[in-house]
């Protein structure tokens, strides 16, 4: 099928309230283009450096996601293209992005990444010290957390990626009946293109979706 049928079939299928961020790494001008005029309205990127050939010819007509680790020295060209940050996950980046947005006088929307599989080769908060990050987070008053993101770990039986996207959103409800202040839970981002029927039936409001939209990625 081609990438404007792909949407059509995701859009239709996926429940009302639920966010698709079209994972657009390693994709083309071009592919990105259908996706959009078939109706995506956020394009989520791995790396600053590949979204800044992109922005350059799609600007503000859709939102940009980071949904890939952001380095400390990338924060400054972040800023000026992403509307989300979906992988926040130490204080030393809070703190320096939280610094450059007050030059900017702009609060810049995050979601924290929960590292759920508790793995030594991911980024991301483990769980049981997120209530800590969180208190610790709370006094930047330019960076706005809205929710969290996880990964999970590389499963090969789709199923047994539930209970990781489980506890993060159980990780989000604790939170929430906490009210911290400056955050809200409002997004739960969980769920790529063979997992998102699981994160969503878990509690996902955003998902992010490559292959199923552009077809199999080249590397």
């Amino acid at each position: 099928m081609s990438i404007a049928e792909n949407i059509e079939k995701i859009l239709s299928e996926v429940p009302e309230g639920i966010t698709v961020v079209a994972a657009a790494k390693t994709r083309t001008i071009e592919e990105i283009q259908q996706a959009i005029s078939a109706g995506i309205k956020i394009i989520g990127e791995n790396y600053v450096n590949e979204a800044i050939e992109k922005f350059r010819i799609f600007g503000k007509t859709v939102e940009w996601h980071l949904i890939g680790h952001l380095q400390t020295n990338k924060i400054k060209q972040a800023i000026d293209i992403f509307d989300m940050i979906e992988t926040l996950d130490s204080l030393k980046l809070a703190d320096k992005l939280n610094k450059e947005m007050e030059k900017l006088k702009r609060k810049m929307p995050v979601l924290i990444e929960i590292n759920s599989g508790q793995e030594e080769n991911k980024n991301g908060i483990l769980p049981e010290d997120i209530e800590e990050f969180m208190g610790k987070i709370s006094c930047f008053e330019y960076v706005e957390v809205l929710g969290l993101m996880t990964m999970g770990p590389a499963v090969k039986n789709l199923e047994d990626i539930r209970p990781f996207f489980r506890l993060t959103r159980e990780i989000l409800e604790k939170i929430s009946r906490k009210n911290p202040p400056n955050i809200k839970m409002k997004y739960l981002s969980m769920g790529m293109s063979d997992t998102y029927k699981i994160a969503i039936e878990e509690g996902a409001n955003i998902i992010r979706i490559g292959s199923l939209i552009f077809g199999p990625r080249r590397e």
